[in-house]
């Protein structure tokens, strides 16, 4: 089943159309309420789950309407996918805790097998799968969804998601009429001699997993991801080594914080159809901030924990206030001042 409604949360109106989920282990981790609409706002499975449907032309309208519109050009359609399963997921299903994700006193959260942990086989097949469902999958005029740009997390498990869905990227700097491949097999467009452009993989720390505790959420420096997946965009990375990750885990308020300004950086972007490679804890986090105004069962619907490699579709709508705002890098939070007096 989906549904389309409106959500506010500060100056970003969201829609989405959404099927229902199973829960993957991992999902255990964080303990707190899925909704975080009653905190202070921030300053600014195995499984294939797909969405259906692709209008998206909506806008605020009277209460009593039961409809909202929105002018078509400031809005998009982001599709939203956790990643598959890994094999922290795995260890956590068989030991019952997440107890095997952190580091025993004198360890070192990057020496431990399961930091930035990579896909399983199972894994591997449910990207595969997905592949296979978006293939056949209608969108626009095409008979399979194409994406003019897909974001990924820094992190391991979310680049080879993000490989074995959507295969090889355009290389970083190549305009498309210079990249064509074929359409998918068995399509219209493939029989018709159609030829398409993959999307570019834009990797960006915003949508990383939230960070620190768990050894599975750190990630390798960049330098050894990059080599493994060399048409990735890294350019837009500031830091080598992993500078967010730590013992503590990221507060809620950052975690949703740094969501929202995610979602104002894909508000900055020209793209219309955009793909989210993501984690399950961030995908809390954003939508726990959205749906206060919703019937119960939609805002549920809405904020239910992703499965792995589950796709979730929303539309996205500017209301304007912020379109053309600088939009800051990411950086680690600000340590605690120095208690530490030096004589002069």
């Amino acid at each position: 089943d989906s549904c389309i409604v409106p959500l506010y949360r500060g100056t970003v109106a969201v829609q989405c159309n959404s099927s229902s989920s199973g829960l993957s282990f991992d999902d255990t981790r964080e303990k707190m309420a899925t909704n975080f609409l009653g905190m202070k706002k921030s300053s600014s499975s195995g499984g294939l789950h797909a969405m259906e449907g692709d209008g998206f032309e909506y806008s605020l309208g009277p209460p009593e309407s039961g409809f909202s519109m929105f002018l078509a050009d400031r809005t998009k359609k982001v599709h939203f996918i956790r990643h598959a399963e890994g094999y922290h997921n795995v260890a956590t299903k068989e030991t019952g805790s997440n107890e095997c994700l952190v580091p025993k006193p004198g360890e070192k959260a990057a020496d431990l097998d399961l930091y930035d942990a990579r896909l399983t086989a199972k894994g591997i097949a449910q990207a595969e799968a997905l592949r296979a469902h978006l293939a056949t999958r209608p969108s626009g005029s095409r008979s399979f969804t194409a994406f003019d740009l897909v974001v990924v997390s820094p992190l391991t498990r979310t680049c080879e998601t993000a490989l074995h869905v959507f295969g090889e990227p355009r290389s970083p700097g190549k305009p498309a009429f210079l990249d064509q491949v074929d359409a998918p097999v068995n399509s219209p467009e493939y029989a018709a001699g159609v030829k398409i452009s993959p999307p570019r993989f834009l990797v960006r720390e915003e949508c990383r997993e939230r960070w620190g505790h768990y050894c599975c959420d750190g990630r390798r420096p960049i330098r050894e991801i990059a080599k493994e997946f060399p048409n990735f965009d890294f350019s837009e990375v500031i830091h080598d080594e992993d500078v967010f990750y730590s013992d503590e885990r990221e507060s809620d308020e950052h975690c949703c914080d740094r969501a929202v300004k995610f979602l104002e950086w894909l508000n900055s972007r020209p793209e219309k159809c955009i793909a989210v490679v993501t984690h399950s804890s961030f995908l809390r986090h954003l939508f726990g901030q959205f749906g206060e105004s919703l019937h119960n069962d939609d805002r549920d619907h809405l904020q239910r924990l992703a499965g792995n490699c589950e796709l979730r579709s929303i539309v996205l709508c500017s209301h304007g206030n912020k379109d053309g705002k600088q939009i800051d890098p990411l950086m680690p939070p600000p340590a605690a001042p120095s208690t530490i007096r030096m004589s002069s």
